[in-house]
């Protein structure tokens, strides 16, 4: 097995993501791993803001993107405020699995975590899985991490 250098940590900021959050510590920690945390905002490239106008989108895309880095600012001080290795963090928009795959790929990235919110039936079928497209796509090992309950 290959050594892990670069860890990315996909995360939503969600509670459910906290156990997955210390499992991407512990490993990096384990590794002697650089670790990146990494958020992508989903919700500005649904189709349904097509219709909106290029500067008002380009401007709340602007402000939506200055609260989720204010927010990871926020979840990297709880969850890895007193962590020692290196780490760095980004904010991207677009579909969640091919963002995360496109940065762990130019990032040069050994292993990709990120955590699991449990969907199924109806739900899954309706909002998909995020993290079922990753790992059919992934050239990267990918671990997923179940919400504890």
């Amino acid at each position: 097995m290959s050594q892990i250098k670069l860890i990315v940590y996909a995360t939503d900021f969600s509670e459910g993501s906290a156990h997955a959050a210390e499992l991407a510590r512990q490993l990096t920690r384990l590794h002697g791993a650089r670790l990146h945390l990494l958020h992508v905002i989903t919700e500005l490239h649904d189709r349904h803001w097509r219709g909106i106008p290029g500067g008002l989108m380009e401007e709340f895309a602007r402000e939506i993107k200055t609260q989720a880095m204010t927010d990871m600012h926020d979840f990297a001080q709880r969850f890895f405020g007193d962590f020692e290795g290196e780490l760095t963090t980004d904010v991207v928009i677009g579909p969640a699995a091919e963002e995360i795959l496109v940065q762990a790929s130019a990032l040069g990235a050994d292993l990709i975590v990120m955590g699991t919110h449990g969907r199924s039936g109806v739900e899954k079928l309706l909002v998909g899985s995020t993290t079922e497209r990753l790992i059919r796509k992934s050239m990267i090992p990918v671990l997923t991490v179940p919400e504890r309950g």
